[in-house]
């Protein structure tokens, strides 16, 4: 080799070392921050008496170039929630520039449901003998709460097929049909501290979950949910 070329090779390589150094440094840096917001929404659940949960960390964006800091101070971003899908922020309150980003965090939290205790197909009716208690993921579904009454499910038919102890929840199960248009109804007036009762003709069918039309004894057409054999309530 060219002699001439070593101190070339010597800088190339000098170069390439601390190249890498300081992507192993960021990197380990980033895990670290990491860690901090996971820790912070662990300590949050405990602090509200959450029952068994895990917390299962997201990644920061790869391509964010974070200033190194000192101190990163988690948080929990409005509006947000540790339930679910859901982020917690991070901000540089020491450092040579502040930045803030969020961490994608999945928060699964555990308690009693009920769940299938065979494969059932679309259409069964379901028997005591379907369903049993069992600890369930209560996140696994953010708009459907867990069934944990049996009431709720015996003699109700099944909208989807499920799998053996799969959690059962209200989209589960076919809507029941409270009443059909033409049909003599009661209306159910409800507001923070009273309720109100009147009557009326169905305009449109009352289906379970969905919006129904009334038109009542004086004429006025009201919107509410069906929720009970000919019974549709307006909440305000």
């Amino acid at each position: 080799m060219d002699k001439t070329l070593l101190p070339l090779l010597r800088l190339f390589v000098f170069a390439w070392l601390i190249a890498g150094g300081a992507v192993a440094h960021a990197q380990s840096s980033t895990e670290a921050w990491v860690a901090v917001g996971q820790r912070f929404a662990l300590a949050e659940l405990k602090k509200a008496g959450v029952g068994r949960h895990e917390v299962v960390a997201g990644q920061l964006d790869p391509r964010l170039r974070l200033a190194a800091c000192d101190e990163v101070q988690p948080y929990l971003p409005q509006g947000a929630r540790l339930f679910g899908k859901t982020r917690v922020g991070l901000r540089c309150v020491k450092g040579v520039t502040n930045w803030n980003v969020y961490l994608p965090l999945m928060v699964n939290v555990y308690g009693p449901g009920l769940v299938s205790t065979a494969m059932l197909p679309v259409g069964h009716v379901l028997a005591a003998e379907d369903f049993r208690q069992a600890e369930v993921n209560l996140a696994e579904d953010l708009f459907q709460p867990a069934i944990t009454d049996a009431a709720q499910l015996l003699g109700r038919t099944l909208a989807k097929a499920v799998t053996p102890g799969q959690s059962l929840r209200q989209t589960s199960l076919k809507p029941r049909q409270w009443f059909t248009a033409g049909d003599k109804v009661r209306i159910r007036v409800v507001g923070s501290d009273f309720s109100v009762a009147g009557a009326g003709e169905a305009i449109t069918a009352g289906m379970e979950g969905q919006p129904a039309r009334v038109r009542t004894d004086n004429g006025r057409v009201v919107s509410g949910f069906p929720v009970a054999d000919r019974l549709l309530e307006i909440t305000l």
